[in-house]
């Protein structure tokens, strides 16, 4: 899979294949929770929670599979935790390919739907959410990042929006006409 490593390891005498789906680099398991204790310690937050990335052996070829780190963050924001949060948005912010990456940004997304965010957060997230849909970038999550931003709102982006939407563009179309529906409904 993308992205994912594959390595050996021995467990009780036995070598067995060890497959992690988190990246590397900014998005890898120990940078992620690195970046989390940091946020935890610019906020002032003393109880961090655990990000230990879920594993399950199983005893056929597959081995060993270590899950992203992210589910656990998405956990975090779920529960209110504004370090998760705003990985969170880092994590929406990003183009680059994750394994699992359109399941995990739209648990993201929605995660982000059902929390409290402060004005600078949804600034934030409707910047992404736009610029996304104005240069047509509208990948399988988008879906969840537009009821997003129907929830938070435009911010004075929707001339922007009739300006330069691509409307030759069927899927970046399919979002504007839901967005503009929304608006006539007295949404967004």
């Amino acid at each position: 899979m993308e992205n994912s490593q594959v390595y050996e390891s021995v467990l009780d005498g036995e070598t067995f294949q060890v497959i992690d789906f988190n990246s590397e680099g900014k998005w890898s398991k120990d940078a992620i929770r690195q970046r989390y204790a940091q946020y935890c310690e610019r906020e002032g937050i003393s109880s961090l929670l655990d990000l230990s990335p879920k594993e399950s052996v199983h005893k056929d070829e597959h081995g060993k599979w270590v899950y992203p780190v992210m589910d656990e963050v998405i956990k975090g924001i779920e529960t209110g935790d504004s370090a998760c949060k705003r990985i969170g948005m880092e994590f929406i912010e990003e183009d680059e390919k994750f394994p699992f990456g359109a399941l995990l940004k739209s648990n993201t997304a929605r995660a982000l739907r059902r929390c409290e965010l402060n004005e600078e957060d949804r600034a934030r997230i409707r910047k992404r959410i736009v610029g996304m849909l104005i240069s047509g970038k509208v990948p399988h999550e988008y879906r969840e990042y537009s009821k997003l931003l129907k929830k938070i709102g435009f911010g004075g982006y929707w001339p922007e929006i009739e300006e330069r939407v691509n409307r030759d563009n069927p899927y970046v179309m399919r979002y504007y006409r839901y967005y503009k529906s929304a608006l006539l409904a007295g949404g967004c």
